[in-house]
């Protein structure tokens, strides 16, 4: 009986050295421990706290504004833009027409637009810079169309990182307070050598005792 006992213990040490091998736990203990490592940075409470609030402040609202970069509003816009060349073209009559009509010349008339309609007369000294301006504008937003579409769907793909980053955050704290995960390999091969060496101690000093016996 005490002889199968010990067998039994001797199979329950094998076990305990043989299971980490053939469960690869070396290789995984090693991938946790790594893993834990690169993530402790990220995982740090202030810097959780910095990307939900860039998360909320920032992109968040980012996806109120990503419907008005469409290409129904890039076309709208561009059609404004087109009246900016009307107007700049309309507006280069101005003067002469004005100075055929007061019979005066036209830097009379430039002096007298400035003096009594100063507002629209600056106005239409800056439209070639504002068509320039509001040309590049537009060309940023026609490139950039594909990105601003994608927002939405990025926003709702991110959401759960961030809340499960926030929900997590102490979680972590105690995982990563544990040793280190690669002791745990330890855990299993000491008790389990301890046990062989010890079933078979006493399983040879059983037999000689047999042996001696006979």
């Amino acid at each position: 009986m005490i002889r199968k006992l010990w067998w039994a213990v001797l199979a329950i040490g094998a076990f305990g050295v043989i299971a980490p091998f053939a469960l690869s736990l070396p290789d995984k203990v090693s991938g946790g421990e790594a893993m834990m490592s690169a993530f402790e940075p990220i995982m740090d409470e202030e810097n959780v706290q910095v990307t939900a609030d860039y998360y909320n402040d920032v992109f968040v609202p980012l996806g109120d504004v990503a419907p008005a970069m469409s290409q129904d509003n890039i076309d709208k816009f561009n059609a404004y833009l087109a009246g900016f060349g009307a107007l700049g073209a309309d507006g280069a009559r101005i003067v002469p027409t004005i100075a055929g009509a007061l019979n005066m010349s036209e830097e009379d008339a430039g002096a007298y637009m400035a003096t009594e309609f100063p507002a629209m007369t600056q106005m239409m000294a800056g439209l070639p810079q504002m068509e320039e301006d509001f040309t590049n504008l537009l060309g940023l937003m026609g490139a950039n169309v594909e990105i601003f579409e994608q927002v939405p769907a990025g926003l709702d793909h991110y959401e759960p990182l961030v809340t499960t980053m926030q929900e997590q955050q102490e979680n972590y704290d105690k995982a990563a307070s544990m040793p280190d995960f690669r002791a745990f390999t330890w855990v299993f091969l000491i008790p389990g050598i301890a046990l062989v060496l010890l079933s078979v101690v006493a399983l040879v000093g059983m037999r000689k005792d047999a042996a001696r016996a006979l």
